[in-house]
Order: structure tokens, then C-alpha cells, then sequence
């Protein structure tokens, strides 16, 4: 190394320098390069002989080419000369502190100037004479009095003597330091440790505990806080992370002085090398040793899988390598798994090396030679593993006995294993104390773990003692609980009892006592229009089509009444895999409008087609017929039934019908119904019952309706009362007060509900009521309570301005089973849902008598004549079964039920938006359902063998179907028995065909129908080619292409 007259270098082996003042004292040592890896260095550095600026550093595989000094760090000409570094000096070309080789000019000691050159290079000196405490700047020297000089790293305290400006003077300490300290761990990972403790002496007596730490790589100092006092003589305290080397920790209080030193070694994280054994067996206890480094700065060992197996074994305190540990228990599905063994520090998980669990090893068979007694053999017998188990890992037991008396233990050592391709033996052998027989069929021989067995013995040993007095006081602690918990579950009892007596007789009193509110003046049915009606029926989610006006629609028209060709094309679509149930049913849709205004012809038709489904042979089962909708002719039938009974739906049906709805909505608001899952209180369908109801009551409101032309409201009451329940939603009540208001004054100039607006008045204050506004309530999960009226009227609700999400409830949360304000008040009610199951009864009764009016309607015989409709097709299917010669009554009865009822009837009971213009909600169509399976239980024939566990919708009209079993049955024999003129049904047919011409747009059924024989051209033209008769219908459809063809060039289409 080059020489100077003021400083000289001296390096620390591996990485690191120091710089020595004038009393040849070393300065703060500089780290020039640090190695992260674990690799060992030689000591021995080479100067470049090149460039002295440079040394090399040797390693194990490699040689490093290092700079002697970081320059750069330096910022200003004075802090680069008072670092006394002799390899750096300011550069004034470039104004920065570099070592000689970077300065260009460096040879001129005007342009680069170190220690070696005169001190005024920089700055002038100024000297005064200062404070005790006060720091003197921009010097090289400075005079002071103090008794000490420390470090500061910005200027100096001196005594009256030239100093660096990067010491300072440090006032005189006095008292005597904490002494005969300890601290545990004395080695610590880079990563720190958040618990450490210090051993020493009246620490709960000092005040302002500070521990200071101190390395080798800086000046800089580590004032840590102890983080708590446990006791006289322990406190805690946290290392922070810090580089690899020997730090001292010596403690403060009280203002004095530091304690004697005491060094803590800083190391790197612990690592993995080897594992000895690397397999184990399921049931654990195998000793395990890991090879590696710092083992002694290891939290615990973890041993974990990726299927959330997770396992905390201990660690290894004290021992840097090796560091064992016995396996815990793994239950294995089949074969063996592979297990990962992590080292745990400060909460970091080291990847350590993989570990191999397999099952635990299975004994096949033993024998035992007792020839040369005292001197005893054993051989046991082992399926071949992968275990590879050593001689000191197991112990072999033999226990027998001797005049049912059993005899001391004979312990067995192990003399060696071997393995053979069928099994390994295990040889055991033993010199007993006392020799005698041995009877061999009470021989039991024990394979047991040595360390699991130790431990065992150990536990086994102190249990008396550890669980003496933890029995003790488990047992009293045990009795006062119990007894806390018995009175508390009395209490509880005592109040759910309580809760559930009140639940039933409230139900059986509302069954007893509650009135029917049907109303019997409902003021005009909303019938459909007969277009309407029939649109809905037979296109139940079509919405329009498209149209074509010019002449191949009349020769369309035309070709389709040819019923050969008609039977011919619709037998032919049907053959085909892609004409799907969909397309049946709109191509039988379609046929109908199109022959809207020729019934009759429609009606030979729909005979033919009947005809050929009992003929298929998909029909051997004749009870099946009709009851699927997977042909044309089925749909057919059901829109044939539409047409010619709508008069009769609409005379007879249509009111009772009407009055059942409405009495069903009716009862349904007369509880709570939650807007968001459409559940109520009283319903007929189990799984719409609102069962998680809180307490409720009614509410009455005056309400005065404003803004409505004063020409038009002369005759009208604009402030009426209106009832609704104080958990009903702002639109629910607003729904109620419209209805109240229509009840009042009729359909008035065609108000409609969006249009009416809700605002509450409170003396000289008005306040616009909504259902989400700035006073809607959030809950925990982010969810918006809906506004209801009790909110609504609350002096306490204030508008806030917030966010809301557009998740909504009501009174229950969506998709869950617990009430809203059970969640979130963290206490509940005890409800189960079938303390309310007397709703469902109570529904049924209130529209009990509303319910079979219907029915009645429906199945009786008014003026004692049938629907003329209903007499022809149960004639024409009494003459087939006679034809077929079907003797069982059965089946005709089953025909007609699923032609009847199953195609017609039910599709209106559940759907009353097709004869009315109302809208259906999700509640009404479950309630509905019931009613309208109760219908069909009445056309069946089989007696119902219902139990306890049955549908509630079944036990509801259970005693109510035989009776109706047996309306059916006289009603059918009632049409049977009445006479039909053939006459009088095409009379009929032709006046419905008039009555209802020009209704329906046949054009547009004409259209679609095309489109189904244009997708199926060819295979139509082939079907028409090999029937005989139908040439000209061929000449015809082949004409009526062309006229399509033609249009479609033009993009008429």
C-alpha cells in the first residue's frame, strides 16, 4: 500500500478497511464489498501492481477485482480531505471527491488535491475558542474544554488540542453501570430476533432502559428501547436485521453508564444439505437429523404439504449442525406422500429438503427357538418397505404365560437385518435370568419404537404428578361451569318453551277466528281480447314475427288445406333429428292461426294426426298418450282447446278465476312479504313461506292525493285511508295506497302506479319517501336495507350522504335462511320453519270456498250441456279406444285427462296473465302450482298413500281429493252420456271460425310456416316424390319456391 505521513489503510480480512488517525488509532471502519453467499475467502490480498487503486480479492472459485476506497460517497472538497482517506482527494476539474486514477489532470496538484497536500487547499481555518457543548463548523481544528472526545461524524469537541472535526466531546458520565448481564439467544439470524431477553438485576427500579448495539462494520450506534420489563431480573427487547458479523450489547438505565459488553454473533439464515433418514412411516416417532448450518438460529422446523397438512415440530436450540427431530403422525390415503421440511425463522419459512412418508412397516409371521434355553432366538418375519429401518430404531418385547398367570417381559436386542427378495428378517436374540418353559400358544411378541417407547415411559412415569392437581381443579372448575351452564339452559328452555306455546296458539287462534277477506265486488274482470289471449297461448315467450304480403302466400294457403299434403309434410318434419320440441310446438302454433278461419278442416286434421300417434309404436303404453309435449299434434290439440273453449273460459271460468287471484294477493298482503326473495307469511307453497318473520302490525295512513286536474276529480275522494304493515317497503305501501285508491274510485283516467310519488308531512315539513335514499341503512356486508314504513315515520332517520351498493334486502338476507336482523344484531329469536306451517293451512281455508267455486266451475255441467268442444273430442276418443278394441275404462279416462285438463286447464290455472290483464309475480305462480296440482290429483285414479313425511302442497288438499275424485268421475260420465249431432259440432266449429275471422294475421303464420319446408326442402320433395296422389301437390310447392326464390333476389325478404 502506498504510505502517507498523516493516515495509512488496513484491511479487515475479506471485505472491509480502516483508517487510522495521528495517534495511529482506528477511524470508522468502510465496507468496500460484502459477500452474500456463504463462501470462504483468503486472507491474503494482492495490490493490482497496474493500478494502485485496485486490489484482488481471492475466493474459492473465483478472483474479484475490488476499488480501495468508495470516493464518491463524499459530497464536498471538505468532506472528502477531513475523511483522511490518502486515496481520495477533490477533484476540481470535475468537483468531486475520486480517487487519483479518475481525475483527469491528476498529476497537477492544483486540479486534484488529498491529505498529502497543505490543508488551506479547501478552506481557510478559522479558530475560536468554543463552548463545553458547543460544536464548531467549517474547520480543521478547534479548541474546547471537555474530558472525553467521541465520534459525531459532523464536527468536534476537543481538549485545547487539534482534532479531527469528526470527533466531538462527550460530557463525563457519572454513576455506576448495570453489571453481571446475560442475554439469550446469543445468536441471531440476519433477520433479526423479536424476542430476546436480558438476565441481570432491578429492572423494575431503573427507568429509561435502553440497550445499545454495536458492530465492527460502522460507527454508527443501535439505540434499541427495551419493548417490556417482565420481572426484577428480566426484561425483553427486539434486534432489529443486520449484516453478517460479531455485534456487542451492553444495556443502560437511569442516565448512567453502558454495562460490560457482551458480543452477539449476527449469522446467516440457516440451510439444508442433507437428511438422514429421508423416509419415514405414517404413524411418526422416527428420529430425523438434518445436516446443514446455523441450525442454533432456527425457530422450529415445520413440515407442511400442498393438500393444507401442516405440522410444528421443535427446533434445535444450542446445536448449529446437526439438528435432529422425531416425525409427527400422517394419516396416508394410499401409497406414500412427499412432505416438505421448512426451517421457521422470525416467521420466515426456509426451504429446507423433502421428506418421503410411507406406510408403517407390517409384520407377516415370528418363530421362536427356545433349544438352546437359557439363550433365546427370534426371527420376525417383514413385508419388504422402503423404510430401510436400522437395528437401533425398534425393540422387541416377548410376554407369555404360565398357569393364566403372565409372566415378566423377556426384552430382546436386535443382531442385525436382512433383506431377502420375499421379506426381511429381523434376528433377535436374549440370555434370560430364568430358564423354563416357555408355552408357545400363549406367546405375544411387541415391535415397538424405541424413542416413541421412551418417551411413552417418561410420560407415563410423571402423569401422577403433573395431573394431580389438575384434576383437582379441573374438577371444580368443571362443577361451577356446569352449573352456570345448567341454570342458563334452564333459563333458555323456559323462554323458548315459552316462545314456541305463544307461536301455536296464535296459529290455531288465527285458524279458529280469522275471517275470510275476499272481496266480493271487485269491480270489472280485466279479460284479454281474444287476439291476445290466444297469442299468449300459443306463443307463451315469442314476441313477433315477420311478414310477407303477395300471391305464393294464397297458394301457400292453399297447398296446406290439401290434407294429404298437410299430414305428409308435418310426418315428414317430424322425422327430422333437428326439427326440434321447439319447433313442434311453433309449426303447430303456426298451423293454427294460419287455419284460424277453417276449423273445421283443422279439426279433420288434428283427428288424423291423433290417429297416427295411437298407431306409433312408440305408443305400446296407451296410458303414455298425450301426456308429453313432444309431437305437433300435441301442442295442437292444446291450441285447439284454446280456441274453442276461450268463449267458455271467458262466461264461466274467467270469474271465479279472477276472484281466486285476487283473493290470493289479497291474503298474501295481509303479512310481511320481502321484496328481494318474493317470500311471504301467508302462502300455500312451502318453499315461499317466510318463515324467518319478525314481529309486525298494521299501519293506517291518510293519504290525499294531489296534482289531479280539478275537471277530473269532481266526483272523486282524494283523501282516503289506506292500511299497510309497518315492514312494508316505501313501493310496497305505494302499491297498497294505489289499490286502496282504485278500490275507492275506480280505474281513474289512467293513473298509473310509477307515476305516483310518496311524501310525508309533518306539520310545515314535507319529505319525499323512496326506497333507498340517505337514510337507508348499510349493513356490515355491504348490503342496502330497503326503507320501510317504520323507518320511514322514525324522528331518528337522517339523510346522510353515502354510497350504496346495488345489493338490496329486505326483511331476509338473499339466499340465506336467517333472519336480516338476526345477522347483524348478534342475537335472534329461536324460529323453526315449521311452527309456521299453520300459515299454509290458514291460507288454505281463507280461500277455501273461492277455490272450489272454481273447480266447480270448471267440471260441471251448466244448463246440463257440455262445452260442445269437449263433448266431440271425448266422443272421438270413446270411438277409438272402441275401435282398438280397449276394454280398460282406465285408459279412455287418462286419454281425456291429459287432452283436458293436463294440456288446457292447468296451463291456465298457472298462468292467469293469459286470460287477464295482471301481472303474475314469483309468489302467486308458487301458490298457483299447489292449487293447480291439487287439480290434477282430482282427474287421477289412483287413490294417494301419503305419510308424515309428505309435501306439505300434497297434505294440504290430501282429505279435500277424494271427494273431488269423484266429481271427475260423474262429470265424465255426465259428457259421455249427453248427445251430439255431428251436425251441431261443425255448426259450432264454423261460427268460431267467423267469430274470431280476420283476428289473428294468417299471412304471418303462412310465413313461418314457409320457412320450416324451405330449411326441409329436400327432404320434402323426396317424401312427396314416393307417395302416390300427391303430383300435383309437388307442381305446387315447387311453383310456390320459385315465387319465394324470387322475392328473396329482390331482398323482399
Amino acid at each position: 500500500w502506498p504510505e502517507s505521513h498523516d493516515s495509512a489503510p488496513a484491511m479487515s480480512p475479506g471485505h472491509g478497511r480502516a483508517i487510522l488517525n495521528n495517534n495511529m488509532e482506528p477511524n470508522c471502519p468502510e465496507i468496500l464489498y460484502e459477500i452474500e453467499e456463504e463462501s470462504s475467502v483468503f486472507p491474503k490480498l494482492v495490490l493490482d501492481p497496474v493500478d494502485s487503486d485496485y486490489i484482488y480479492l481471492s475466493f474459492a472459485n473465483e478472483v474479484r477485482r475490488i476499488q480501495v476506497a468508495n470516493c464518491n460517497k463524499y459530497g464536498s472538497c471538505k468532506e472528502c480531505l477531513s475523511a483522511k482517506d490518502p486515496h481520495c482527494g477533490w477533484c476540481y476539474l470535475s468537483k468531486r471527491c475520486t480517487l487519483k486514477g479518475n481525475c483527469s489532470h491528476s498529476d497537477n496538484s492544483r486540479d486534484w488535491v488529498n491529505i498529502s497536500h497543505e490543508a488551506d487547499k479547501c478552506h481557510t481555518i478559522q479558530i475560536r475558542l468554543i463552548g463545553r457543548n458547543e460544536v464548531c463548523k467549517n474547520s480543521f481544528m478547534c479548541i474546547c474544554f471537555c474530558s472525553r472526545c467521541i465520534s459525531t461524524g459532523v464536527c468536534a469537541f476537543c481538549e485545547i488540542k487539534h482534532i479531527s472535526p469528526f470527533v466531538a466531546c462527550k460530557p463525563d458520565d457519572s454513576g455506576q453501570p448495570i453489571c453481571n448481564i446475560s442475554i439469550e439467544p446469543l445468536w441471531i439470524s440476519v433477520l433479526g430476533k423479536r424476542d430476546v431477553i436480558i438476565k441481570g438485576a432491578n429492572f423494575t427500579e431503573a427507568s429509561n432502559i435502553t440497550v445499545v448495539l454495536t458492530g465492527t462494520s460502522s460507527c454508527k450506534q443501535d439505540n434499541i428501547q427495551v419493548s417490556k420489563v417482565l420481572n426484577d431480573t428480566h426484561v425483553r427487547f427486539s434486534l432489529p436485521p443486520r449484516r453478517k458479523e460479531a455485534k456487542s450489547v451492553c444495556i443502560k438505565a437511569n442516565g448512567r453508564k453502558c454495562s460490560p459488553p457482551i458480543t452477539v454473533y449476527y449469522v446467516s439464515e440457516p440451510s439444508c444439505t442433507k437428511m438422514e433418514p429421508n423416509i419415514t412411516w405414517a404413524s411418526g416417532g422416527r428420529k430425523i437429523t438434518l445436516f446443514g448450518r446455523n441450525f442454533n438460529v432456527t425457530d422450529s422446523v415445520i413440515i407442511s404439504d400442498d393438500e393444507r397438512l401442516k405440522f410444528t415440530v421443535s427446533g434445535c436450540p444450542g446445536s448449529t449442525s446437526p439438528c435432529s427431530f422425531l416425525t409427527p403422525d400422517v394419516s396416508l390415503s394410499k401409497g406414500c406422500k412427499i412432505v416438505n421440511v421448512s426451517l421457521k425463522v422470525e416467521n420466515v419459512l426456509i426451504p429446507c429438503i423433502k421428506l418421503q412418508y410411507c406406510p408403517d412397516p407390517i409384520f407377516i409371521d415370528y418363530q421362536l427357538h427356545t433349544e438352546m434355553d437359557p439363550h433365546l432366538e427370534l426371527k420376525l418375519y417383514k413385508k419388504n418397505d422402503i423404510l430401510d429401518i436400522s437395528e437401533n430404531e425398534i425393540g422387541v418385547t416377548l410376554t407369555h404365560m404360565m398357569n393364566d398367570i403372565r409372566l415378566e417381559p423377556i426384552i430382546f436386542s436386535v443382531q442385525n437385518i436382512t433383506k431377502t427378495p420375499d421379506h426381511t428378517t429381523i434376528l433377535c436374540k436374549v440370555k434370560r435370568k430364568k430358564p423354563g418353559k416357555i408355552e408357545l400358544s400363549t406367546v405375544e411378541v411387541w415391535v415397538i419404537q424405541k424413542k416413541s417407547s421412551h418417551k411413552y415411559l417418561y410420560v407415563l412415569t410423571l402423569l401422577p404428578i403433573l395431573l394431580l392437581g389438575v384434576i383437582v381443579v379441573a374438577i371444580i372448575v368443571t362443577r361451577y361451569k356446569s352449573k352456570q351452564l345448567t341454570r342458563k339452559l334452564s333459563q333458555q328452555i323456559e323462554l323458548l318453551e315459552c316462545e314456541i306455546r305463544k307461536k301455536i296458539r296464535d296459529g290455531f287462534a288465527e285458524l279458529q277466528m280469522d275471517q275470510s277477506d275476499v272481496v266480493d265486488s271487485f269491480g270489472t274482470v280485466p279479460f284479454l281480447d281474444y287476439k291476445h289471449f290466444a297469442l299468449r297461448t300459443f306463443f307463451p315467450e315469442v314476441n313477433g314475427f315477420c311478414l310477407i304480403f303477395d300471391e305464393s302466400l294464397t297458394m301457400l294457403h292453399a297447398l296446406i288445406c290439401n290434407k294429404d299434403f298437410l299430414v305428409t309434410l308435418i310426418h315428414t318434419l317430424e322425422k327430422q333429428k333437428n326439427f326440434s320440441v321447439k319447433d313442434r310446438c311453433l309449426f303447430a302454433s303456426f298451423l293454427t292461426i294460419a287455419l284460424q278461419s277453417k276449423l273445421v278442416y283443422l279439426t279433420h286434421i288434428l283427428e288424423v294426426l291423433t290417429r297416427d300417434l295411437m298407431e306409433q309404436s312408440s305408443n305400446t303404453q296407451p296410458k303414455l298418450m298425450l301426456r308429453r309435449t313432444e309431437s305437433v299434434v300435441e301442442k295442437l290439440l292444446t291450441n285447439w282447446m284454446s280456441v274453442c273453449l276461450s268463449g267458455f273460459l271467458r262466461e264461466t271460468v274467467g270469474e271465479p278465476f279472477y276472484k281466486l287471484v285476487t283473493a290470493l294477493n289479497q291474503r298474501i298482503n295481509k303479512g310481511p312479504v320481502d321484496v328481494t326473495t318474493c317470500k311471504a307469511l301467508y302462502t300455500l307453497n312451502e318453499d315461499w313461506l317466510l318463515w324467518q318473520v319478525t314481529e309486525f302490525k298494521s299501519v293506517a295512513l291518510n293519504v290525499f292525493f294531489e296534482k289531479i286536474p280539478e275537471d277530473e276529480c269532481a266526483d272523486t275522494c282524494l283523501d282516503i285511508e289506506a292500511n299497510v304493515l309497518d315492514c312494508d317497503t316505501i313501493e310496497q305501501a305505494k302499491e297498497k295506497i294505489f289499490q286502496a285508491f282504485l278500490n275507492k274510485n275506480g280505474s281513474l283516467y289512467g293513473l298509473q302506479l310509477r307515476e305516483i310519488g310518496l311524501e310525508l308531512q309533518s306539520g310545515a315539513q314535507q319529505k319525499e319517501l323512496l326506497d333507498i335514499d340517505g337514510s337507508s341503512v348499510i349493513l356490515e356486508d355491504g348490503i342496502t336495507k330497503l326503507n320501510t314504513i317504520v323507518h320511514a315515520l322514525s324522528p331518528f332517520s337522517y339523510c346522510l350522504d353515502v354510497e350504496y351498493s346495488n345489493k338490496h334486502c329486505h326483511l331476509i338476507l338473499p339466499d340465506s335462511q336467517e333472519p336480516q336482523g338476526a345477522m347483524h344484531k348478534g342475537k335472534q329469536k329461536f324460529e323453526v320453519k315449521e311452527m309456521y306451517l299453520t300459515k299454509l293451512l290458514s291460507t288454505k281455508v281463507a280461500i277455501h270456498l273461492v277455490v272450489e267455486n272454481l273447480f266447480k266451475s270448471i267440471w260441471s255441467l251448466p244448463n246440463n250441456k257440455a262445452p260442445i268442444a269437449i263433448k266431440y273430442f271425448f266422443d272421438f276418443l270413446d270411438a277409438q279406444a272402441e275401435s282398438k278394441k280397449i276394454t280398460d275404462p282406465d285408459v279412455v279416462h287418462i286419454w281425456k285427462t291429459n287432452s283436458l285438463p293436463l294440456r288446457f286447464w292447468v296451463n291456465i290455472l298457472k298462468n292467469p296473465q293469459f286470460v287477464f290483464d295482471i301481472k303474475k309475480t314469483p309468489h302467486i305462480d308458487g301458490c298457483l302450482s299447489v292449487i293447480a296440482q291439487a287439480f290434477m290429483d282430482a282427474f287421477s285414479l289412483t287413490e294417494q298413500q301419503l305419510g308424515k313425511d309428505a309435501p306439505t302442497n300434497k297434505l294440504l288438499y290430501a282429505k279435500d281429493i277424494p271427494r273431488y275424485q269423484e266429481e271427475v268421475k260423474a262429470y265424465y260420465k255426465a259428457i259421455r252420456d249427453l248427445p251430439l249431432l255431428p251436425s251441431e259440432a261443425e255448426e259450432f266449429l264454423t261460427q268460431e271460425s267467423k267469430k274470431h275471422e280476420n283476428e289473428l294475421n294468417e299471412d304471418v303464420a303462412l310465413t313461418e310456416i314457409y320457412k320450416y319446408i324451405a330449411k326441409y326442402y329436400d327432404e320434402i320433395q323426396s317424401k312427396l316424390e314416393r307417395e302416390q296422389g300427391l303430383e300435383d301437390a309437388q307442381k305446387d310447392l315447387l311453383h310456390i319456391k320459385a315465387l319465394f326464390d324470387e322475392k328473396k333476389k329482390c331482398k323482399w325478404m
